[in-house]
């Protein structure tokens, strides 16, 4: 929160100056349901720290995890600085016709058009943190078992539910027929013979998300997986084979425990596939190459990248956590939310004093005086011919 020193030259030596952190005042944040109290929370945490007063709109969708907020929160932080708003969709759009001095949304990129439009009619900045369909290519040079273990614990976490999910996998025909069995298997170990019954799988939030994603299911077809049962909001871990890209499973961000698989002939053709598509929020690559990884990280562009590894690297506060295009702007996590909710203020100071050493600075300008000034002003120097 101190004011950061910044380099000066010669014409402002005498001078001081900094960037100082202030709050932009008041921050609305509308909260998702998948992680109901994570995504609520952190950057809750960033914007006060930040020094704002906060409007909290946790999702209805997760109703029981909103009802807690509501009653525990004030127990614990002052009231005078944060507000815990309840209600649906018509209760979001009243609080976006108040005019706020930051935004930030976490949900799908239909409703982060809502919540862009209503913030442009304020001039209100926002963070946008948006879904999308992550990528996940798996090269012929590596070991199936390992890729499956990391692929499946990942897609089907929190019943894939997961905005930075493995959205669906790019591999060779072959690979795809050695990785089906590793991915069987890994399901087995992970969920056991009735993964229904398994204790670490979790359901679908609600029917509506189970009616749309059981509705998927009829996309290409199913190598593993596949049985639903509606009492329970239950899918099963499910891998789908010989999809088109046009069908329904391809055209959305999946947010369930089913993963596609789609065959290329290879490395260029998956970065292609990748490239025509929206930005993706996450981007994965497997392979037992590191320069296979690393071409597919210096061709394409998403919000986050993992190398033989999933998103584990939320856990990393050091990194930021945001979108880029369509998968959403601005970012937060550890030191980056504090950043995100404070306004970085340009601040110079000078003496009031010491006139004559000034007068270099104004016309009319001779030669020598343009050459001095531009010495002055060294390698910070930027001019426009």
């Amino acid at each position: 929160m101190k004011d950061e020193p910044v380099a000066t030259n010669l014409l402002t030596k005498l001078g001081s100056a900094f960037i100082r952190k202030e709050p932009y005042g008041l921050v609305l944040i509308i909260a998702p349901w998948n992680y109901p109290v994570n995504l609520t929370l952190i950057p809750l945490v960033g914007a006060i720290a930040a020094g704002n007063c906060v409007v909290l709109k946790p999702s209805e969708v997760s109703s029981s995890t909103e009802k807690v907020l509501a009653e525990v929160l004030p127990r614990y932080l002052d009231q005078s600085c944060f507000a815990v708003v309840l209600g649906g969709p018509e209760e979001t759009g009243q609080l976006l016709e108040h005019r706020f001095d930051y935004i930030l949304f976490t949900g799908s990129p239909h409703v982060g058009k809502i919540v862009m439009a209503a913030a442009a009619k304020h001039l209100t900045p926002v963070t946008l943190e948006l879904g999308g369909k992550n990528p996940c290519y798996v090269d012929d040079n590596c070991d199936p078992q390992t890729v499956a273990n990391r692929v499946a614990w990942f897609r089907y976490f929190n019943a894939g539910q997961t905005c930075m999910a493995p959205d669906y996998v790019l591999c060779s025909p072959e690979t795809r027929e050695r990785l089906l069995p590793a991915l069987q298997s890994t399901i087995t170990r992970f969920y056991g013979d009735d993964p229904q019954s398994s204790p670490n799988l979790g359901r679908i939030i609600n029917q509506k998300h189970f009616r749309r994603l059981q509705a998927l299911l009829g996309c290409g077809r199913v190598a593993i997986g596949g049985q639903s049962d509606e009492s329970q909001r239950y899918i099963a871990p499910t891998v789908l084979v010989d999809v088109q890209e046009a069908e329904p499973v391809m055209q959305e961000e999946i947010f369930g425990p089913i993963l596609p698989i789609v065959t290329v002939s290879g490395l260029d053709e998956a970065i292609a596939f990748i490239n025509r598509r929206e930005k993706p929020l996450a981007l994965y690559a497997f392979s037992n190459n590191r320069q296979v990884v690393s071409q597919v990280l210096d061709r394409t562009s998403s919000g986050s990248f993992g190398g033989n590894e999933g998103f584990i690297y939320l856990t990393l506060p050091a990194l930021p956590l945001g979108g880029v295009g369509h998968s959403g702007m601005g970012s937060y996590h550890g030191k980056f939310s504090f950043d995100t909710f404070s306004h970085h203020r340009a601040c110079l100071l000078s003496p009031s004093g010491m006139e004559k050493l000034n007068e270099i600075r104004y016309p009319p300008y001779s030669d020598f005086a343009q050459q001095l000034i531009s010495w002055a002003m060294g390698s910070q120097s930027c001019t426009l011919l």
